[in-house]
Order: structure tokens, then sequence, then C-alpha cells
């Protein structure tokens, strides 16, 4: 008697390496929570997380990009110190900046959609600046349009101070963190010329 096994592949490649991209943009969004700068003007401080929901987006996709925000945000409430200054918690996501967060997901997925328009990947090394600037305004208007009804609700801001204070006061570090996401896109285009 002969016995035959046959291998069932449950995960595809694919797949597979899609999830390890979004785990790693997951945990680079989380390093970046760690970069704080106060902001004089906000209860919330400018951190470098937004830089990485660009990147997310621009270099995974609609999709992946917001299945890595999502693990980014699963991984925070589970207590992983991943939130502004190295917090984690349930909490965090209730709290002053959880409107922002909640937004990273959408947000990812909007920017990728706009810069590889649609779900099919395309090399971000070919889109013109202005396509990627364009995007992340976007995701910009959604994360701080999240960040502020946060801040009305936790806060009990008026909706001209939670504007003023959690979207106005971050318009210069926002385009600083567009500039740079740019440059590490367009960085790429010089690497691989010289490949």
């Amino acid at each position: 008697m002969s016995t035959r096994s046959e291998t069932v592949e449950l995960v595809t490649d694919e797949t597979a390496r899609n999830l390890a991209r979004a785990g790693l943009f997951a945990a680079l969004v989380g390093a970046f929570a760690y970069v704080t700068f106060p902001n004089p003007v906000s209860p919330v401080s400018v951190t470098l997380q937004v830089l990485g929901v660009f990147l997310a987006g621009v270099y995974l996709g609609p999709v992946w990009g917001g299945v890595a925000l999502v693990f980014y945000l699963v991984a925070g409430a589970l207590g992983a110190p991943v939130f502004q200054g190295g917090t984690g918690g349930f909490g965090a996501l209730v709290g002053q900046t959880g409107g922002y967060l909640l937004s990273y997901p959408v947000a990812a997925a909007l920017v990728g959609g706009v810069v590889h328009r649609g779900r099919t990947l395309r090399d971000p090394r070919t889109v013109r600046p202005v396509l990627l600037v364009a995007a992340m305004v976007l995701g910009t208007v959604v994360i701080y349009a999240a960040g502020v009804l946060g801040l009305v609700v936790v806060l009990s801001l008026t909706p001209t101070e939670a504007v003023a204070v959690g979207a106005v006061a971050f318009l210069p570090a926002e385009a600083l963190k567009m500039a740079a996401a740019v440059g590490i896109v367009r960085s790429d285009v010089v690497s691989a010329a010289d490949r």
C-alpha cells in the first residue's frame, strides 16, 4: 500500500511577503512615534508617525498600507509601546490622540490609492512628485479631520479651538514630513539609476 501526500499552500509567497512588509512598516511607524517634539500651541506633540503613514501608503499601496497601520494600532492597543513617546494601551485610542491614531489606516489606504491609481501597485519611483504631494495632502486632511473631531469629543474643545490647536498648529511640521517622504521616494530613483 502506498501513501501519497500533497502539500497545500495556505498562504502564498506573495501574501507572506506582503505580511512581512506590512509588519515592517508598522514597526517603522512605531519607531517614528519615539521622535517627538512639543508643540507650544497644542496639547498634542509633533511626532514622525505621519511620515510612516505616508511611506506605508506609497510603498505598500492601498490594501497593504492600510493593513500595516491596522497592525500598528492592534500592537499598540495590546500594550506594545508604539504610540507617542513610547506609550501603549487601549487608552491611547480613546484619549486626546485617538482620533489621529484611528485615522492612520484610512489615510495610508487613501495615499496608496492615489499614488497607485487603484489597488494595482506601480513603481513609486515613476510617480510624479506633484501626485505624491497631492496624495499626502489628502491623507493629512483625513488624519487632521479625525484628530480634530477627537479633540472636540475628548477635551470638550469648540470646533474652532480644536482646528487651531489640533490641525493648524501642525501644518509646518506636516509640510516637512511631506518633503521628507518625497525626498525618500525620489532618492530611491537616484539609487535605482546607479544600480
